[in-house]
């Protein structure tokens, strides 16, 4: 008789919502955000597949009094993460490993800050963090298997100030690199400035890229960019799918490091003012090569170095080097690069929107080690968003003309002229 006390219990009490103890008051994931949904007054827009899914103790995971804390709890366990649009309006969304949030961003800086109270403290955890990140990211190995052929080069063409002329470089397991080099007509030393590029439309064949790159070298400073792992040329090689492995993130630091290492040798270059610049991506390997690679001697990342977001592409995080030193993110990697000069720009529609009052003071915390806090600046356009505008291109040429002693009375990008992308290609029957 006992044996039945419970099953009819459970037929009387739980047939209403068929939850109980025994199924861990299970119910299906869609089910439970529906009724999430109806019971705040939200929307609910879908970036996931929540077909077939099941959540235990399904209704404990409301909070009343929370909509945000109520659909973390319910997301969490599949790995999922709400994202609030308006107060109306939440997106469902993969969890984000490389994306946190501006408040986890103060909490990583503070904990960072607390690590060291002066310089000593300090060079101890650069020297630390770098090696682990070398490590993780394992560059070492294949930069010492790198061939070490000198660049083939196109045919010079000529323009309003400068010169553009492309390039291949062999790598690594019989890879290559192709990119150009934009230098001034002018005769002499000049400065070196390296240029990753980001995810921004056409790469380094689009109009934004060959605007800057040539405005800077009609200034007298000798530019060079390169195609992303699996993008333009590269893509031709590895195909698109490369893009979007850890194996692109490794492999564009690789390229970045061989194209200075052989343009460094140039005889037209002053090896005292070696400069990288990127922004998005480009600016998440800025900070990177800075890293890796102590010949620079100036370094502006443009909309991209954050505490709370470690770049969104496998090219940027494919490879856990944020784990370095217990933890660590782009704000301290950025650090590493004081008391040379660097410039952060930044904007209000990105990731970037918390720099002045985050990750600006935390550089200036210690580049002030050093005595060197005038060293590191940061614009801030907190009415624009995440592009390599005008305003943005304007910080960079300010920075470098300070920094390197550009000519400002050649800084006219109606000057410049936007070549085709099949221009900027290799082309070994152009040689």
């Amino acid at each position: 008789m006992k044996r039945l006390i419970i099953p009819a219990f459970v037929a009387l009490c739980g047939t209403a919502y068929g939850q109980t103890f025994e199924n861990k008051f299970t119910r299906p994931l869609g089910d439970v955000l529906n009724d999430v949904s109806r019971r705040f007054g939200v929307r609910l827009k879908y970036d996931v597949d929540t077909t077939g899914l099941k959540l235990a103790y399904a209704d404990f995971r409301i909070r009343p009094y929370s909509i945000d804390e109520t659909l973390t709890n319910i997301l969490t366990p599949f790995n999922f993460k709400p994202v609030k649009q308006n107060d109306k309006l939440y997106k469902v969304k993969p969890y984000e490993y490389a994306r946190r949030t501006p408040e986890d961003g103060k909490k990583m800086i503070a904990w960072l800050t607390s690590l060291y109270a002066d310089k000593a403290q300090w060079e101890a955890r650069k020297d630390s963090v770098s090696r682990e990140v070398r490590a993780r990211l394992g560059i070492d190995p294949l930069l010492a298997a790198c061939a070490d052929e000198p660049p083939v080069y196109t045919k010079k063409r000529k323009f309003d100030g400068y010169t553009v002329q492309n390039f291949c470089i062999k790598t690594v397991n019989g890879h290559t690199v192709k990119g150009s080099v934009y230098a001034p007509s002018s005769k002499g030393m000049h400065p070196l400035i390296i240029c990753p590029n980001g995810h921004f439309y056409q790469g380094r064949y689009g109009k934004v890229q060959q605007q800057r790159l040539a405005t800077l070298a009609r200034m007298g400073a000798i530019c060079v960019d390169y195609d992303l792992w699996g993008w333009g040329e590269s893509e031709d090689e590895v195909g698109t799918k490369a893009h979007h492995t850890a194996e692109a993130h490794v492999m564009q630091a690789l390229n970045g490091i061989k194209v200075l290492d052989f343009m460094i040798r140039r005889k037209d270059v002053d090896k005292t003012k070696v400069g990288v610049n990127g922004g998005s991506g480009g600016g998440t390997q800025t900070v990177l090569l800075s890293v890796l690679d102590d010949r620079y001697t100036a370094a502006c990342p443009v909309v991209s170095m954050s505490s709370w977001f470690d770049g969104g592409c496998p090219c940027e995080s494919g490879l856990p080097i944020q784990l370095a030193g217990g933890g660590t993110c782009n704000a301290e990697l950025a650090a590493m690069f004081a008391p040379k000069p660097m410039m952060i720009v930044s904007d209000g529609g990105d990731w970037t929107s918390t720099t002045p009052e985050t990750e600006y003071p935390y550089l200036q915390y210690i580049y002030n080690m050093y005595g060197a806090k005038d060293k590191v600046r940061n614009i801030h356009l907190p009415k624009e968003r995440h592009d390599f505008g005008p305003n943005k291109r304007n910080a960079v040429y300010e920075f470098f003309i300070d920094v390197f002693g550009l000519d400002r009375s050649k800084w006219d990008e109606e000057k410049v002229t936007i070549e085709k992308e099949d221009n900027l290609r290799f082309k070994p029957k152009g040689l």
